[in-house]
């Protein structure tokens, strides 16, 4: 396969909603990819990214619960690296990182700078609320699974993005009902309706809301 190829094939990918606070009061925390980016240029986004070789190898201090580990098992054979490399693009992108004390026995290189912090990933707190694939045509094309999470279970300082790669510029806390005012992909906007409504105590349904552009054809479904 060339490299064009390469670059335009569906990727599986992972991105985390991180929440802070609660009710009218909730922020979610983003960035801004820059100007010549690839894909999405310019736009406010959550952290995220594609799924390493090695995620899936990835040990969990905790796993996620057991109805978003079925949902996730639709459509892929490892859920555990969908879990992992949302944790993983986190911490790479923002510094911030979602895991408990423990020991790793040879973490594979993009895992030791976590692993050197004494920490093991942990997905407990992690939900799975929404699935969708870009439409054909695109520079870029991913399978992505969005995660919601809370900023209690981040290990250290909210406000510290030090150490953040330079993936993401403009890191910072917005207010959940203000956040869909900053350039967004439409994507991102759906997203964000879907988490407001859950945390401002909307019954959320029991399923997860699937934008599958797979083909030509666009169709909206539930994973249950």
């Amino acid at each position: 396969m060339n490299a064009t190829a390469d670059k335009t094939a569906l990727r599986d990918a992972s991105s985390v909603l991180l929440i802070r606070g609660k009710g009218d009061d909730a922020h979610v925390l983003m960035g801004q990819r820059g100007a010549k980016a690839a894909f999405m240029p310019e736009k406010f986004v959550f952290p995220g990214g594609a799924v390493d070789p090695t995620d899936g190898q990835i040990p969990l201090a905790r796993p996620v619960a057991p109805a978003c580990q079925a949902r996730l098992s639709q459509g892929h054979s490892a859920p555990n690296a969908l879990v992992a490399a949302a944790i993983r693009e986190l911490w790479e992108e923002t510094g911030l990182m979602l895991g408990r004390a423990g020991r790793w026995d040879m973490p594979p290189a993009d895992w030791q700078g976590f692993a050197a912090k004494g920490l093991v990933p942990d997905a407990h707190g992690l939900r799975y609320i929404f699935r969708a694939i870009t439409p054909p045509g695109r520079p870029r094309r991913f399978d992505a699974r969005f995660f919601l999470a809370h900023a209690d279970d981040v290990s250290g300082d909210l406000d510290d993005f030090s150490a953040a790669c330079d993936e993401l510029s403009h890191l910072h806390w917005v207010p959940l009902r203000e956040a869909r005012r900053l350039n967004l992909p439409f994507i991102t906007e759906v997203v964000l309706a879907e988490a407001q409504a859950h945390i401002e105590g909307e019954d959320m349904a029991d399923s997860v809301p699937f934008f599958d552009n797979s083909t030509e054809v666009s169709t909206f479904r539930r994973i249950a």
